[in-house]
């Protein structure tokens, strides 16, 4: 696998500071429904992991992609698959929705 580009939440802001609002960037969560219920970020793609392989023609190919997840780990292992699959401009957010409580907003909660 190759070697993905990790952005923290202040990176990803450094970088894109409207968010996804104007929809330059895809931040592609990929926790799980039950999992977005209890904390998730407005103007986000959802596409549970396991779905990513079968969903693929639904992801932008000519913007950038940030996975995120809850941690880094399953987004880090989706953004690999993602850069073997062709997708040229991909990144790992670093730590999660979690590390954007911590550092962003922390009105989102943790668990």
């Amino acid at each position: 696998m190759s070697e993905v580009p990790e952005l923290s939440p202040s990176e990803f802001l450094r970088r894109w500071p409207d968010g996804t609002r104007n929809g330059d960037v895809v931040l592609l969560d990929v926790r799980e429904p039950a999992e977005l219920e209890v904390s998730s970020l407005q103007g986000v793609w959802h596409i549970p992991m396991m779905q990513i392989p079968n969903r693929l023609e639904e992801l932008p190919r000519d913007k950038p992609v940030v996975v995120m997840c809850h941690a880094g780990g399953r987004s880090r292992r989706v953004a690999e698959f993602l850069t073997g699959n062709g997708f040229e401009d991909v990144f790992n957010l670093q730590g999660g929705i979690d590390a954007w409580s911590r550092e962003i907003d922390p009105s989102v909660p943790r668990y």
